[in-house]
């Protein structure tokens, strides 16, 4: 072959690859416009020209989601005119639809419409010529509801196998360019490849519209690519400055600026991973952190009034005040709750790893100790009372005994003062006991536990709350066993 015609070979070759490069903007701008008109088409009631604008669609850009949108505008119109040969085609289109993305996240809601679907042109094919055609869908029918088509969100970048984060990069990474399915509201999107900069960007998804985000990624040869795992998945990233929080969770590969960095790798329940990286431009690096430690769980205590409280856990400070929710070792653990002039709570519960225990404590005031006061008072005034008699019989013995030391005769067995003498002696000693009875009984009104004690209900939950991120869905999910 003579170098004329290689020259023109790859003229060629040059002119194709141009010219399918200037087809692939042509070809989404197609695709938007049939999306567009169809739209309106459809919101006009026009539900065949919407069904075609919208196969249209696919066929400038083959996005499962128009398949979709045709299989929706023909169910509408066999909703609305009670026609079988209308609810033929969406059960077609629907079909379609899941066989050009069998991992859609609406798959199962799908295949309900077409199963209900099926078995209304079974009713209508079962009519006898000569009677009145059904004037009204099955309830069935009516039940899947009316049926809306769906927006379009399209993410590419150039080059392509770029991984898309939404909003957050610690919720982990969403999907890979190029990337089409449905979104509503705003979103940051940030795309990411190693050995390119990362690009960031806001989109505002409309769901009854075609929108489009391309990213064109300019090489990044200065920084450094780092890939960190953990054998406990989803392990907080910090970066430097621990002040600053955390920058993303396990698993994580993302380009670094070069120079000396420390990576802290932490998770609840397990001891900090700590590596430290000297990050050269163009090269690769690996942090792969092995954490030491146990499952952790969540102790929630609350109730009326915990915020003037104390919750202690294994004789140990938790929370100053509550309510106190906070991450306590899987195992048995003692729970006190305390709060002055009421009656403190403890209970020995079991923390269970990935699971909430809440306790809602119910704390009694301490009764009061009138009771108490009011028999220290009176023990005091027997003992008083006693002291006193006591004194004035020894004062009589006293007198009687001067008196025999002075010469004097003893004295008379009539003498008042013996008599006197006697019953102070007695009404001292009676004092006395009955002083030591009161106060014996004050004592015991002191320390006993009087009055209801303090309660507390104790539930233990499974519940997860984490974000949701798949190709067709964001958005938050639950999980509970109760």
């Amino acid at each position: 072959m003579t170098s004329r015609g290689l020259l023109r070979i790859c003229a060629l070759i040059c002119a194709l690859g141009g010219t399918a490069a200037a087809q692939q903007p042509d070809a989404i701008k197609k695709a938007q416009a049939a999306f567009d008109q169809a739209q309106v088409d459809y919101l006009q009631g026009k539900y065949d020209d919407a069904a075609s604008g919208f196969q249209s669609a696919y066929e400038a850009r083959q996005f499962p989601q128009f398949l979709y949108n045709v299989g929706a505008a023909y169910h509408m119109k066999g909703k609305m005119q009670n026609d079988s040969a209308a609810y033929g085609k969406a059960v077609e289109f629907y079909k379609k639809y899941l066989d050009a993305d069998p991992q859609a996240a609406d798959k199962a809601k799908v295949e309900k419409s077409i199963g209900v679907l099926e078995a209304e042109i079974k009713r209508l094919g079962a009519t006898p010529p000569d009677a009145a055609k059904p004037t009204a869908p099955s309830q069935e029918v009516k039940d899947l509801g009316d049926v809306k088509v769906r927006g379009l969100v399209v993410i590419e970048s150039e080059p392509s196998n770029a991984t898309i984060y939404l909003d957050d990069k610690k919720k982990g990474p969403f999907a890979t360019t190029p990337w089409s399915g449905s979104l509503e509201g705003d979103h940051a999107v940030i795309i990411e490849k190693r050995g390119y900069k990362v690009n960031e960007s806001k989109i505002s998804a409309d769901p009854s519209k075609l929108t489009q985000y391309k990213a064109s990624m300019s090489e990044e040869g200065y920084l450094g690519w780092v890939d960190i795992t953990s054998n406990v998945p989803g392990a907080e990233i910090y970066l430097d400055d621990k002040s600053v929080g955390a920058i993303a969770k396990t698993p994580l590969s993302q380009n670094f600026k070069p120079g000396k960095h420390t990576f802290y790798i932490t998770v609840d329940g397990y001891d900090e991973y700590k590596q430290e990286l000297e990050v050269l431009p163009g090269q690769t690096y690996t942090v792969k952190a092995e954490l030491h430690g146990a499952p952790v769980g969540k102790l929630d205590v609350l109730g009326l009034g915990i915020e003037d409280a104390r919750i202690v856990v294994d004789g140990k400070l938790l929370c100053e005040r509550g309510p106190c929710i906070k991450s306590v070792p899987q195992g048995d653990h003692t729970v006190t709750v305390e709060r002055p002039d009421f009656k403190p709570y403890t209970h020995r519960i079991n923390i269970q790893p990935k699971a909430e225990t809440s306790v809602r404590v119910a704390l009694a005031p301490k009764p009061g100790r009138g009771d108490a006061i009011v028999a220290y008072v009176l023990g005091g005034v027997f003992l008083g009372g006693g002291i006193y008699l006591g004194l004035q019989s020894s004062h009589l013995h006293d007198d009687i005994k001067k008196d025999i030391d002075a010469g004097n005769p003893p004295p008379d067995s009539n003498d008042p003062r013996l008599t006197r003498g006697k019953i102070y002696a007695i009404s001292a000693d009676a004092c006395y006991a009955i002083s030591a009875i009161t106060l014996l009984t004050g004592i015991y009104y002191t320390f006993r536990d009087k009055g209801a004690a303090s309660t507390g209900v104790v539930d233990v939950h499974a519940l997860a709350i984490r974000p949701e991120i798949t190709p067709t869905y964001a958005g938050l999910g639950a999980e509970g066993h109760f």
